[in-house]
């Protein structure tokens, strides 16, 4: 993986491509579809709120007129919703080149997810999870595809609560999105591992988009009426991020870059990975425990009643080619 400039404008003619993008309607999510569904790919615009994907939907035609865009709801909080979602699209399609895992909640107050787990680590790890191995056999079925999953700088502090995973003591808003994180990072390594040991020509990425200024931030103060973090969190980003079109490049690097390769860490560049272009991110050294991301994998499939890559290994071992 290279340092560089690297724009929009590198991004390959991905006509007859296929895309989910989870969190499509705002932020990051909207921006990976916008560039996606610019550079010729039909792009799934998985979102929660009706009315929000609809819009941004538009706006993606608007920028870009021939653009493919499919609307599909999907609530990440509810595994009958995952499941519902990926029914539509097995539907729909034959194929998927790219699972993009972006959406995400930050901080919240205490809530819970439909099946009771708690709201970060249910919609940010477990969801994503769920959604992977539902449209799994879609991947497995085109050449060259890839998942990109978004991480983020708080997976380092991040720990994973193998005892009390969804906070049924002593929540903590902060640590709890630090696990999330965390579980992101670590099942894209995994899922990296479990793909190449059976010799599959899917390639597993993580990315992170640094300190970009989107409406996340600000979610958790607006759920609790906390006008002094919001104005804390609207003075953060109006000083220290970047935009969230910038934000969302390494996501898109991930995606379509020749210059990857399964298992890669991708982040902006500049100092503390806060900015930049796109360019390999560290990897905290807890993220790289394969026996923690073995019980994480297992604790998923637990959890969620979605398994996949669990069977016997086949003969090859060889990694993915992984050229788009």
């Amino acid at each position: 993986m290279a340092h560089g400039q690297w724009t929009r404008a590198d991004i390959p003619a991905l006509q007859g491509r296929t895309a989910v993008v989870t969190g499509a309607n705002s932020g990051l999510g909207f921006e990976t579809s916008k560039a996606l569904a610019g550079a010729g790919a039909t792009v799934v615009m998985a979102c929660r709120n009706p009315d929000k994907a609809d819009a941004a939907a538009d706006a993606v035609r608007a920028a870009h007129p021939r653009a493919n865009v499919n609307i599909k709801l999907l609530d990440l909080a509810d595994l009958d919703s995952v499941q519902h979602f990926a029914d539509q699209v097995h539907d729909e399609y034959k194929k998927l080149d790219l699972l993009i895992n972006n959406a995400g909640v930050m901080a919240l107050p205490e809530r819970r997810t439909r099946q009771n787990f708690e709201m970060q680590f249910g919609t940010n790890h477990l969801g994503h999870f769920a959604l992977t191995g539902r449209l799994f056999d879609l991947l497995k079925a085109t050449p060259k595809a890839r998942v990109v999953t978004l991480s983020s700088l708080a997976h380092r502090f991040g720990k994973l609560r193998f005892k009390d995973p969804n906070w049924e003591r002593g929540y903590s808003k902060w640590p709890a999105y630090g696990q999330s994180k965390l579980a992101n990072l670590m099942f894209a390594l995994e899922l990296d591992r479990r793909l190449r040991r059976r010799g599959l020509d899917i390639m597993s990425l993580a990315a992170h988009p640094g300190f970009s200024a989107t409406h996340l931030q600000l979610a958790g103060p607006e759920m609790t009426g906390n006008r002094i973090a919001g104005l804390a969190m609207r003075a953060s980003n109006a000083m220290f991020s970047q935009s969230q079109a910038a934000g969302a490049l390494p996501t898109l690097y991930a995606a379509v870059s020749r210059e990857v390769t399964g298992g890669d860490y991708v982040g902006p560049s500049g100092l503390f990975e806060m900015q930049g272009q796109p360019g390999p991110a560290h990897i905290a050294r807890h993220a790289k425990s394969t026996d923690a991301a073995r019980r994480l994998w297992e604790l998923s499939q637990t959890l969620t009643g979605v398994e996949f890559l669990t069977g016997p290994l086949a003969d090859a071992e060889t990694p993915p080619a992984g050229s788009f």
